[in-house]
């Protein structure tokens, strides 16, 4: 008697518990099937009415709010469902059924292309405050700056974080401007002194030079208009002559050119703004196109100090950074270095140009 009474009572209890279940899961198919579309659902309070004594009659709860063509899509849904269980035809079935899947697998394609975008936002969002945060004080930590700057500077604050992390620009906000008038300052003197002479003034090694700088400037980015404005390839000129001049050890060697394309983009995006295709060089002044030149300048000088062998006789510098590629092929990709070797090819001949421009033409 005792086992069939509890029985009985737990019956129910089963009965309520897959009642719930089933509930459950029907809402879950509910939301595949874009009965209610994510992001659309409004969770708002509904407040009750306070009688005159003050005390409300029911506790705060939450309702769902569904926008117009929320409501308009879910009863087309509807329909199409109630349409396809009347239809006996399991053709008709298998196309209504067919629609859902496809109506469920675009919502779910929608929501996680915005939820991409609002998170790369929100990413962007937070770097730019960090940037915003190292850049701002007194005294700038640049370890913690090049380790921001890892994954990418935005585009508007590179011209600074470029200075500094290359160590043209002090850390110190203090000194900076002072430091940056006084390089600049002396950039001009260095043209006035190396290149704004007469060629009865340089030796027969300075003019071959300077020629081959001549040459080698139209064929820097010919794809990019921008480069082949006349005023561009002068002040390129201006920079590698001064530089080749100042650093006899090397001397200018082709492949210069291209490393300094980096820093005149940048530089020059501070006063020209749009595309690069639509900048004009000949809009800025005399002046700005000194600071720009000064910048680029430095920031090159200071790039290849730590990397002179590179271009030095013999270029040892490539050669080695060439012998390590070829190690760490063979010891990563074994297959691909043997292929290599079969075809009787030597690293030399394809990766010399990879790091003679550091990538710039790749």
């Amino acid at each position: 008697m005792n086992n069939n009474t509890q029985g009985e009572d737990h019956q129910p209890k089963k009965e309520s518990l897959d009642s719930r279940f089933n509930q459950t899961l029907r809402n879950v198919q509910g939301l595949l099937k874009g009965r209610s579309i994510p992001g659309k659902v409004l969770l708002t309070r509904r407040l009750e009415l306070f009688d005159n004594s003050g005390i409300q009659h029911q506790s705060p709860s939450y309702q769902r709010s569904y926008s117009q063509n929320d409501a308009a899509r879910s009863n087309d849904r509807d329909k199409c469902m109630e349409g396809g269980v009347r239809n006996t035809n399991n053709s008709d079935s298998n196309a209504t059924v067919n629609k859902l899947r496809s109506s469920a697998s675009n919502i779910e394609t929608s929501a996680r292309e915005v939820k991409s975008v609002m998170g790369a936002r929100s990413t962007d969002s937070a770097r730019v405050l960090k940037f915003t945060k190292e850049l701002s004080g007194q005294m700038i930590v640049v370890e913690r700056l090049r380790e921001l700057a890892w994954s990418g500077v935005p585009t508007y604050m590179r011209p600074d974080v470029w200075r500094l992390l290359l160590g043209y620009a002090p850390p110190n906000s203090d000194r900076r401007e002072g430091v940056l008038r006084r390089k600049r300052l002396e950039y001009l003197d260095c043209v006035a002194q190396f290149y704004d002479i007469p060629d009865t003034e340089r030796s027969d090694d300075e003019i071959n030079m300077l020629r081959q700088i001549a040459v080698d400037c139209p064929r820097t980015v010919p794809d990019v208009a921008f480069f082949q404005q006349a005023q561009v390839q002068k002040s390129l000129e201006r920079i590698l002559y001064t530089w080749a001049i100042r650093h006899p050890a090397s001397g200018y060697v082709q492949g210069i050119n291209d490393l300094v394309t980096p820093f005149l983009v940048v530089f020059l995006s501070e006063y020209l703004d749009g595309s690069i295709d639509s900048w004009s060089i000949s809009e800025l002044s005399s002046a700005n196109i000194s600071n720009i030149e000064a910048d680029c300048y430095w920031c090159l000088s200071q790039l290849l100090d730590g990397m002179q062998d590179h271009y030095t006789f013999a270029q040892p510098g490539i050669q080695r950074l060439v012998f390590k590629l070829k190690e760490l092929v063979r010891r990563i990709d074994e297959p691909v270095s043997r292929h290599v070797e079969d075809q009787g090819l030597e690293f030399l001949q394809f990766a010399f140009r990879w790091f003679n421009c550091l990538l710039i033409r790749e």
